[in-house]
């Protein structure tokens, strides 16, 4: 038998010694052990269910049929017509989003088991962590005949019954329906807009949903572990430590040996028809028996306007999801497996590979599908493991996704855009908006693991202002702290964090600090127990395993607990933590940052936890494994909050109410794991990526998916986490993240160091150009997270968001939008000196224009490709769009904090028609007055032939203006082409004569101190003596 010691144990052999010896057996150039992960056929109820033919054996119960006026819900039965006797499924259908909110509502169908007790124990688990309040805010319906709806398809009034939201005159017709399908052997929801049919639901047959059962029903052996009867796969070996890809690290000193994929499904074992199954070791029993449910959608579409899809992060994935399944003839009869379907199952994936459907951190089931048409998406409320198959109907020209999931509430909603604005307007309103950061996690972080001590965070603090690059964000990794402990410092190396803290803020800049879900068990030979453990252990706050004991597995402390953060006591006391009092060390120059948080269990299978574990209230992993790393982040940043209130009486009390108010700092966590929902809480990266090409080329894929699934605050760490980049790799990879919505530079403790000044000459000063070009674009950037805030569009944009007339904007995965005024091209190849840009048009005759930034403001018109673009390697092709107007700051500062007070400088870029417009959003950029108060500026530019003029007003309906001392020093035009078509003079309103030079080669008008403040009202005239041609 293999025996398990703890690392304490060991003499004259250091946990460094052993990971020493375990990284000999490693390749840095190691792929990820697929060994470790199951695929759909490796997981019963994908492989069941995965390729079953049509069988249209559910129906809707006609007679059950009734509306509810007060709730403005229509109920209905649905039952299996293979299982008479069987137990009936609870639906209901509505349209939420109140009209205050959106345009057009989502529409929401529901399901669940009809048990005879409400309270019975199979009743499913939901989580009130993902949804807010609006989705449950549903507007009036009203029934239609066929002749009201004007559908443009014929349908038969004996198979449908149709809905419209109320809020338009009978005579109308409405522009959004939902058709409930009623015919014989039939159940689904299809969604219509504008009289054509968008979204439907089951056409393939293949919805279907397991009944929950009590085990001792079927005779199921009560089993007391769930972990027996496998085989040790460690052939006896002492087991002192694990490494992040799973594999055991054993005291001879020798690595688990990587086993090899197996194709066959018979390498595991399912028993009793789905109440347990094997997988690498590790055996799991159910509960309630198999539980699974499943349903198609498809998404339909034209030859003139076909639809793609996007979504369902995270994968390391194209952009535009590729099938997973190939289909031919109208009727699909002939199905052929391509790939393993996406799978949404959130895991620590040790050397992630790259174009492979695999489950990676974090899960959010949204899919988007736009045409030239409208934009319409789906969200699958369900945080269990997930499958999602994808193909295509040429013939139809229909998209069509597959939705298995292991378990969990059928609760769908269908989104009905019809502009990609809407939509994405929809899904936030469901699961809520981002918040608004604070302005400095929005320029550069610069971290590894780990920097070792005071003294090198000082000397990496020095070294920026040394070599003049701004920052704004140090990070510390796990070797800060005491022995992996959470909330403590290596006395040693962080004798003084408060100190530390504070010398680094004096220029404005602050720290971060990881901390992670699993809490280390004290062994034997430890100083003192650890605080946190005998804490939580005592007041019962961890996650128990199947015999209800708390659940232990290892991580980086060695033998670890894990705090269960789907109950709210736990949550309660978990951000009583981060109180300064009990964090000691802390200031309120300290941030967060977790990880691990999938979770990762390294013993565990798949390197999690076992599904079979449960929360504190009897609930199993397996109903919200998906959801523990968002729960974690939101934990964490409340805990944020509540450090800034008054210590509660008693001190030892942490279940006091959040208590916000606008002078609060906003605060800040980053999170690896993530879920629906999670853009509430933070930023969130990509994960454990490599110093590789390919790893540059599919960031922007993995970050535009993220983007239009409602996260937007995302990033890849720059430069790779594992391994050592090339110079070029490296400045190129800064380039690119400079214009996407987190910009941090992260390292493993095996890699070289890499500090933008560590390559020297020329590297340091093309990065601390990229640096730099961030720091300007903060008043543009800050303003894009404000849109985010307020109306839940995303900061990084695909093309097809603002050109949907441009069929190339559907298929563009390699450039994207920063926000709906920079179009970004980042070089992803080795020694590239030019290359291909496409640049888009939003109309056919009348041309965008572009300029690009990087090349002097060249002028360019849209619409096509350019095959030559200069790419040297200063800098990567970005274009600002014609007729839009970009606020920068110019001065060159330490920090975002020392930029507070600087003048902005306006680029303004002519359209054919020389007009342009803008936007520029201001708040004190720190506390929570904005969001709780409304406390901020929104001012719009307004650019025509008679010059420039500016209105303002509060940011939000009940708010209040902010006012602010900034003031605008330069005006730069581009785009008037001819000397001739500029004014002859410049005056601001008051009369004043504004200074100004136009520099013809470059086709650039250059106002000087204009001298007017960015929250007044101001308008600066341009004069002709004769007409613009």
């Amino acid at each position: 038998m293999t025996r398990h010691v703890d690392l304490m144990q060991q003499t004259r052999r250091s946990r460094w010694q052993l990971l020493a010896v375990a990284a000999l057996a490693f390749s840095r150039t190691a792929a990820v052990d697929r060994s470790k992960f199951r695929t759909c056929e490796k997981t019963q109820f994908c492989n069941q269910y995965r390729n079953v033919q049509s069988s249209p054996t559910f129906q809707v119960v006609r007679s059950s049929i009734r509306s509810d006026s007060d709730a403005n819900l229509v109920h209905f039965l649905v039952e299996d017509v293979s299982q008479p006797d069987g137990v009936h499924l609870d639906g209901s259908l509505a349209f939420v989003l109140s009209a205050d909110k959106a345009t057009l509502p989502a529409l929401r169908v529901r399901l669940q088991e009809r048990f005879l007790d409400p309270r019975d124990p199979k009743t499913r688990w939901t989580s009130d962590a993902i949804l807010v309040p609006a989705a449950d805010e549903t507007r009036p319906l009203r029934q239609l005949t066929v002749a009201e709806a004007g559908l443009k398809a014929p349908i038969h009034e004996k198979d449908v019954l149709l809905f419209a939201p109320v809020g338009q005159e009978s005579s109308q017709k409405p522009l959004i329906v939902a058709a409930l399908k009623v015919g014989k052997g039939s159940f689904g929801v299809d969604l219509y807009l504008d009289g054509e049919k968008v979204v439907s639901t089951n056409d393939n047959g293949k919805f279907h949903y397991e009944i929950r059962q009590d085990q001792s029903a079927v005779k199921a052996e009560a089993e007391a572990a769930a972990d027996q009867g496998a085989v040790d796969a460690h052939e006896g070996k002492t087991i002192v430590d694990y490494g992040e890809d799973g594999l055991a690290i054993y005291e001879d000193g020798t690595v688990q040996k990587k086993e090899e994929v197996s194709t066959s499904a018979a390498d595991d074992t399912k028993v009793e028809e789905g109440w347990e199954e094997s997988f690498d070791g590790h055996t799991d029993k159910k509960k309630f028996g198999p539980s699974s449910i499943g349903l198609d959608v498809s998404f339909h579409g034209s030859a003139e306007a076909p639809r793609s899809l996007y979504g369902i992060p995270e994968h390391a994935t194209d952009f535009v999801l590729k099938d997973t399944i190939e289909v031919s003839g109208e009727e699909e009869g002939v199905r052929k497996v391509v790939t393993d379907p996406y799978r949404l199952y959130n895991l620590d994936v040790f050397e992630y590979e790259l174009d492979n459907p695999m489950a990676l951190y974090g899960a959010i089931p949204v899919l988007v599908a736009p045409n030239k048409k409208n934009t319409v998406g789906m969200f699958w409320n369900n945080p269990s493991e997930t499958f999602v198959d994808i193909w295509t109907n040429e013939d139809t020209h229909t998209k069509s996704s597959h939705w298995l999931s292991e378990s969990g509430v059928f609760d769908l909603f269908l989104l009905a855009g019809p502009s990609s604005a809407d939509l994405f307007s929809q899904y936030t309103l469901l699961t809520g908006r981002a918040q608004l950061p604070p302005l400095f996690t929005l320029g550069y972080h610069q971290c590894r693991w780990n920097y070792k001590n005071e003294a090198d965070v000082a000397r990496v603090d020095a070294g920026f202002d040394e070599h003049l690059i701004p920052y704004d964000v140090l990070w510390l990794d796990i070797e800060h702290t005491d022995g992996k402990r959470y909330f403590t410092w290596d006395e040693h190396a962080f004798p003084t964090p408060k100190d530390m803290q504070k010398a680094v803020a004096r220029t404005g800049r602050k720290i971060v600090t990881i901390v992670d879900p699993h809490i280390k068990v004290s062994q034997p030979g430890d100083k003192h127990p650890y605080y946190i453990h005998t804490e939580a252990e005592e007041l019962g706050l961890f996650v128990k395993d199947e015999q209800g004991n708390d659940f232990k597995g290892w991580c980086w402390p060695g033998e670890s607990s894990y705090v269960d953060f789907t109950s709210p006591k736990a949550r309660a006391w978990w951000r009583h933590q981060f109180r300064y009092e009990n964090y000691e060390g802390s200031t309120e120059h300290l941030y967060t940052w977790n990880d691990m948080n999938e979770p990762s269990v390294f013993n565990g299978p798949e390197v999690s936890m076992r599904k079979g574990c449960k929360s504190i209230a009897g609930v199993e992993h397996r109903e919200w494994h998906n959801l523990y790393g968002t729960l974690f982040q939101w934990s964490t940043m409340e805990g944020q909050l509540v450090r800034q209130q008054p210590p509660p009486e008693p001190l030892s009390a942490f279940a006091e109410e959040l208590q916000l108010s606008p002078d609060m700092q906003r605060p800040f966590v980053l999170s690896r794991a993530f879920s629906a929902g999670s853009q509430r809480f933070g930023a969130v990266w990509t994960g454990d990526n490599m110093a590789e090409w390919g790893h540059l080329r599919y960031a922007t894929k993995m970050l535009l998916s993220m983007s239009v699934a409602g996260l937007t605050f995302v990033g890849a760490d720059v430069g790779g986490f594992f391994g050592d980049p090339s110079t070029e790799l490296l400045t190129r990879w800064n380039q690119a993240a400079t214009y996407q919505p987190f910009f941090r530079g992260h390292a493993h403790h095996d890699s070289a160091r890499r500090e933008p000044w560590v390559f020297g000459e020329p590297t340091t000063s093309r990065v601390r150009a990229a640096i730099r070009e961030r720091y300007s674009l903060l008043p543009y950037i800050y303003t894009l997270f404000h849109a985010c805030y307020a109306r839940g569009m995303p900061v990084m944009r695909p093309l097809w968001v603002h050109f949907t007339e441009d069929p190339q904007s559907f298929s563009e995965e390699d450039q994207f939008l920063l926000g709906d005024m920079l179009l970004v091209k980042p070089i992803v190849d080795e020694g590239v000196k030019a290359t291909h840009v496409f640049l888009p048009s939003d109309n056919s005759e009348d041309k965008t224009v572009w300029y690009q930034v990087t090349d002097g403001y060249k002028r360019f018109v849209g619409g096509k490709t350019y095959e030559s673009v200069p790419a040297p390697l200063d800098a990567i092709p970005v274009f600002h769009r014609g007729g839009t107007i970009l606020p920068r700051k110019q001065r060159v500062r330490r920090s975002s904090e020392l930029m507070r007070g600087d003048p902005l400088t306006l680029v303004v870029a002519l359209d054919q028609h020389f007009m342009a417009r803008g936007e520029l959003y201001v708040d004190d950029e720190r506390s929570l007055a904005a969001e709780l108060v409304g406390e901020g500026t929104l001012v719009s530019f307004q650019q025509t032939r008679d010059g420039l003029r500016s209105t303002v007003g509060a940011a939000t309906l009940q708010g209040k203006r902010y006012m602010s001392q900034m003031w605008v020093e330069r005006i730069e035009v581009y785009g008037f082409q001819l000397e001739a078509n500029l004014p002859k003079q410049v005056l601001v309103k008051d009369g004043r004569a504004v200074d100004f030079k136009y520099d013809a080669a470059g086709d650039r008008l250059v106002l000087r101190k204009p001298q007017v403040l960015v929250t007044d009202e101001w308008e600066i005239r341009f004069v002709y003596d004769q007409t613009i041609e």
